[in-house]
């Protein structure tokens, strides 16, 4: 731990010389205070994202298909890419933006509160402690957005992995 933090700041997102620095030079001391924070949240979203795909793989390899895939001939490799990969992966992409939006938001505070930083989530909790509906609505709207964002990126992702999805064909 002492070796990361004389490679990178543990605290804050500038410099004390910030106001200083050139246009890239204040773009570097950014980065540079910020690699911390985004690898934590990275490497949290990651776990998450590996166990999603483990278990979306396991339960797809014990299907009927499969097997019969295998009783046909094919080869281990066209068997799980073929046919596994595609079907584990839509049950990863459908399920995505909760786990993204999950860990975003629980990792935000807790991350801002370990890098010292001023961030949403922070903003968010304060807020709620200190009853300030407004800056709680408005903290809501934004984490909202995201996960719609997500959302629409997730429903097209869908179909680019699977193009025998369409949303068009749908009653509703």
């Amino acid at each position: 731990m002492a070796l990361i933090g004389s490679l990178f700041p543990l605290r804050g997102l500038t410099s004390d010389n910030w106001e200083s620095l050139s246009l890239l030079g204040k773009a570097a001391d950014y980065a540079w205070h910020i690699a911390l924070p985004v690898i934590a949240s990275t490497i949290g979203a990651f776990a998450t994202l590996t166990l999603l795909t483990k278990n979306s793989f396991l339960d797809e390899i014990k299907k009927q298909y499969v097997i019969t895939a295998r009783a046909k001939g094919l080869g281990e490799r066209q068997v799980l890419y073929g046919h596994v990969f595609r079907n584990a992966m839509l049950i990863v992409i459908a399920g995505f933006p909760a786990v993204f939006i999950g860990v975003f938001f629980s990792g935000s505070l807790i991350i801002e509160t370990i890098f010292s930083l001023d961030g949403l989530g922070r903003l968010g909790f304060e807020a709620a402690v200190a009853r300030d509906y407004p800056v709680i609505f408005g903290t809501l709207f934004i984490f909202g957005l995201m996960s719609l964002v997500v959302g629409i990126v997730s429903d097209i992702m869908y179909v680019l992995v699977d193009p025998r999805i369409d949303f068009d064909k749908r009653e509703g």
